[in-house]
């Protein structure tokens, strides 16, 4: 008995968040190891139409460079990259092209609506609705096809969301003369976040947020404003690869973005614990 009066007294502690969340969109970006592992990227989309069933607006953006690495070696192509950026030639255009907008985007929507959900891959191959061009890299080397959104079609994203559909789209964007670009999957979710005014940006990661001691999953911090993220950064605090994950949180929120969420997509649940709890479970940055 006392297992099922717990369980009713966390959906009493839901019960605010659901309805103060009710009707405003959130975006998740999808990437790294959560998309590797099987029963990770099943809680997360079971998380997901969670949301979508009791009135929040989920959008989903997804990356898939692991998949994109086996694909490419599958080729005889070996990856390259400068600066963290994914060098896209034209062979290596072609496999992005079939694993991000063919295979990967279609796998996750048939996901969503085999756990019970209704979802629409949106992409080049169907309806595209991120637009771009090239990226130019202020150190003047040529990283290929690679690209930034300058340009999102939210008509049809919300158009998606008010009928109970999930949006899907890969991390990539049309050029004005059709060509296609690969683009950095956290930018990506940024520019969408951003058009589409959301309540929440959410990042899974492999880490559960911004630490005290990065060695220390203990000492998380759930809780920054922006002012103590960016002292944080200049204290050295936060440091290495947390800084241009943190450091593109704070521009999202300058930009119309309410609050932006860092959490390990690899815990069980992780989306419905941070949204829908007081304490969360990653770190929550807002103005």
């Amino acid at each position: 008995m006392e297992e099922a009066i717990a369980k009713a007294n966390t959906l009493i502690e839901a019960m605010g968040w659901i309805r103060q969340f009710r009707g405003t969109t959130t975006v998740i970006k999808l990437g790294g190891s959560v998309l590797e592992d099987e029963l990770a990227l099943m809680h997360i989309l079971l998380d997901v139409i969670f949301m979508e069933s009791v009135g929040m607006r989920p959008v989903l953006v997804h990356g898939g460079g692991k998949a994109i690495n086996r694909a490419l070696a599958e080729s005889g192509i070996e990856p390259n990259f400068k600066r963290g950026r994914r060098v896209t030639d034209d062979a290596t255009l072609k496999v992005v092209e079939k694993v991000l907008a063919g295979d990967l985007n279609v796998h996750l929507t048939q996901e969503i609506e085999r756990f019970g959900g209704r979802a629409m891959n949106l992409s080049f191959l169907t309806t595209n609705v991120l637009f771009g061009q090239k990226l130019e890299s202020p150190e003047d080397e040529d990283l290929g096809f690679v690209g930034e959104v300058t340009r999102v079609d939210r008509n049809v994203i919300e158009g998606l969301t008010y009928t109970d559909q999930v949006p899907v789209m890969p991390s990539m964007c049309e050029g004005p003369d059709g060509q296609h670009y690969n683009v950095n999957a956290d930018t990506a979710a940024m520019a969408v976040a951003q058009a589409l005014g959301a309540e929440k940006l959410v990042f899974l990661s492999d880490v559960n947020g911004v630490r005290r001691d990065k060695d220390d999953p203990d000492t998380i911090i759930h809780s920054l404003s922006s002012d103590e993220a960016r002292e944080l950064i200049r204290s050295g605090v936060i440091e290495s690869g947390m800084i241009p994950k943190v450091e593109a949180c704070l521009e999202t929120l300058g930009r119309g973005v309410k609050k932006v969420h860092i959490i390990d997509g690899r815990l069980r649940h992780s989306l419905l614990l941070e949204i829908y709890t007081t304490s969360g479970v990653g770190t929550e940055i807002h103005l």
